[in-house]
């Protein structure tokens, strides 16, 4: 009888071991993704650049709404686990980042578009127009900018653009997270004046349902109008 008690500890203290170096090895392999997430913003600080800002866009793809972007400024060597792009994270984990971010961040720009002016100058330009008054809204002007996607024209700051930037700059994964909570956040809000189109559920993209109520009730105040999909 004590033999076997013994063997029952030794068992739940040798899975309580496992358990607890499961834990620190997934804790050293995110350390080894955000380190790695620091390369461009690393290499530009050697080259004497201090204030670096990502920039990423929410609500492009959408069929009402604005579009928003974000400009972050991070801290060097600032460990917030589990930042990546933002549609690879769950909505709960989004927010949790986003406050943190919020927090932690040297400087946060936001920039928000709306549809009436997407409409006039189209969602390419309207998206750069976002950027730029994200940039505009940081307390500080950025010496160097990385953003998502494509070069912002007309822009008089050093700047590098990354195809799928999220999974390659920290400062642009943080800003994917702020721009899409809070432009998600916005649609929220309008879902208060607009239940017909379920916005709370889907952002204003163009789901199933959000196209059924469309049809039935024709396109909001809030709704992109140069879209095909908008005014079929």
């Amino acid at each position: 009888m004590e033999s076997e008690v013994k063997d029952r500890k030794t068992k739940i203290t040798k899975t309580i071991i496992c358990s607890y170096r499961r834990k620190i090895e997934r804790l050293y392999a995110e350390r080894l993704r955000i380190y790695n997430l620091y390369n461009y913003e690393n290499r530009l600080k050697l080259e004497g650049y201090s204030l670096i800002a990502g920039i990423d866009e929410a609500g492009r793809g959408s069929l009402s709404g604005p579009v928003v972007a974000a400009a972050v400024i991070l801290p060097c060597r600032l460990f917030i686990p589990y930042i990546k792009d933002s549609k690879k994270l769950s909505s709960q984990k989004r927010t949790e980042l986003y406050c943190s971010i919020l927090n932690k961040a040297k400087d946060v720009g936001i920039g928000v578009v709306e549809a009436k002016i997407i409409d006039r100058i189209n969602i390419a330009q309207a998206s750069f127009l976002a950027m730029k008054e994200a940039i505009l809204d940081l307390k500080e002007v950025p010496d160097y900018v990385l953003v998502d996607g494509f070069k912002i024209p007309q822009l008089n700051i050093s700047q590098i653009p990354l195809i799928k930037g999220e999974d390659k700059s920290i400062s642009i994964a943080a800003a994917s997270i702020i721009a899409k909570v809070y432009r998600d956040n916005i649609m929220i809000q309008y879902d208060q004046k607009y239940p017909q189109y379920l916005f709370k559920k889907n952002k204003g993209y163009g789901t199933e349902e959000h196209l059924k109520a469309l049809l039935k009730y024709g396109p909001s105040e809030i709704h992109r109008k140069s879209y095909k999909r908008v005014m079929m």
